[in-house]
């Protein structure tokens, strides 16, 4: 009965979940190499390396008001994060009409050393032609490009997979072994249990197409069962962070983050009374202070970024607590009215589960262990996809296989054969 279960849950999880892994399966494998293919296609946001000084995220964020009226900043992403160094903004409103200015951006890029405008850009919009390519490609992999709803819809599609990685593992394992004989059926001595498992982790190479393809789906899923976890429960935390991951972290793991820690706003916030060099310099201070505290070394500055919703400003860092390979997730959180000091998040060693979601996040943006990992990641992607090409293989085969079946049976020669 528990098989038949399994197989029967597997089979429709995997039929609906088909052609969404094949999409995030396709791109994630181009995803791995984001940052050497988004400057490919975009050299221009990316200005020659000086010798000189970078200006810090806080003038440049009010360099980008003060030459945009009609836009305000709300994140700042220096070098350090993503290759190209980026203002997000959205539109004020206009005080004549009450509405919000329109922009046709919500990207900035800009020098880092001189704070020169470089490039403008609506993210991922691919109608705006192959600058939003790579943008693009993430959006469709994070939220299928229908922004809240697809997140949503992929967010349960990774909860499904999750699942199914439990079902799918459970049908690879051998039936029971026969015990006993007798006198009128003897059997064969059982098998070890391992003898038995051993043809699930293997590929039949000169079977026929449908036992090839039978066993590309099974070993491929088998020898890859824990990254392929690791996978889709990363995935439900990239769409369903504030949901299901977080309930379900908190039943394991000590885990804190912004949205469980710090409340929402009844009115989001529009204009703070701090602005933005000086929460740059608050920021600092509150690293410095809490680098002392915990015992960690401020490698570089990321991203200032100001949460209206909350009326906190997250000033990132990559520290000596970080594990990517770029990037970092270091954060001081604190007041945007009056700097006071709201939340600290270390990546690594200060909270259980905010550990294993460092971990989770960085082997999921292929952001760990160097070029290798990256590469690996990449071919992920293409078995990804094999899987999902595969499993609807099989279930097309045994559908058409029953099909025939059913129609022998009860075909008009079948039912004279049973009257005679």
């Amino acid at each position: 009965m528990t098989r038949r279960i399994c197989l029967f849950l597997h089979r429709w999880i995997g039929l609906l979940l088909a052609g969404f892994l094949l999409v995030v399966g396709l791109t994630g494998s181009l995803l791995a190499f984001f940052p050497e293919l988004e400057r490919a296609i975009n050299p221009e946001f990316y200005p020659v390396q000086s010798s000189g000084q970078r200006l810090s995220a806080g003038e440049l964020a009010e360099r980008v008001e003060a030459r945009l009226p009609e836009a305000r900043v709300n994140a700042l992403y220096l070098v350090g994060n993503q290759g190209a160094t980026m203002a997000v903004v959205s539109p004020r409103k206009d005080p004549q009409t009450g509405q919000p200015f329109s922009l046709g951006f919500d990207q900035i890029y800009l020098d880092p050393y001189t704070g020169d405008e470089l490039a403008r850009r609506m993210r991922g919009v691919i109608s705006h032609g192959v600058t939003n390519l790579m943008q693009f490609l993430y959006r469709l992999h994070w939220g299928l490009a229908l922004d809240k709803t697809g997140i949503w819809i992929l967010g349960i599609a990774a909860l499904l997979w999750t699942i199914d990685c439990f079902t799918s593992f459970y049908l690879t394992l051998p039936s029971r072994a026969r015990r006993g004989s007798t006198a009128a059926t003897p059997v064969a001595p059982a098998r070890s249990f391992w003898a038995r498992w051993k043809p699930a982790w293997l590929v039949k190479t000169n079977a026929s197409t449908y036992r090839l393809n039978f066993d590309l789906h099974r070993a491929g899923g088998l020898w890859l069962w824990g990254v392929l976890l690791v996978f889709a429960w990363s995935s439900v935390y990239m769409n369903l962070w504030d949901t299901v991951y977080t309930h379900t972290t908190r039943l394991v793991f000590t885990y804190h983050e912004p949205w469980t820690d710090l409340p929402l706003l009844e009115k989001p916030l529009d204009q703070p009374r701090i602005g933005w060099r000086e929460a740059n310099r608050i920021g600092e201070r509150l690293m410095d202070e809490q680098a002392k505290a915990h015992g960690f070394v401020v490698e570089e500055p990321v991203t200032l970024r100001l949460d209206r919703t909350r009326g906190v400003y997250t000033y990132f860092v990559r520290s000596s607590r970080d594990i990517q390979d770029k990037r970092g997730r270091t954060r001081v959180f604190f007041d945007a009215d009056d700097g006071s000091l709201k939340l600290v998040l270390l990546p690594t060693g200060q909270f259980s589960g905010n550990t294993v979601t460092s971990w989770l996040i960085a082997l999921h943006d292929a952001n760990v262990f160097g070029l290798p990992y990256r590469i690996f990641v990449s071919a992920l992607g293409l078995v990804i996809a094999m899987l999902s090409v595969t499993g609807v293989y099989i279930w097309w085969k045994k559908r058409k296989a029953r099909s025939l079946s059913w129609q022998r049976r009860n075909s008009p020669s079948a039912a004279a054969s049973a009257d005679a």
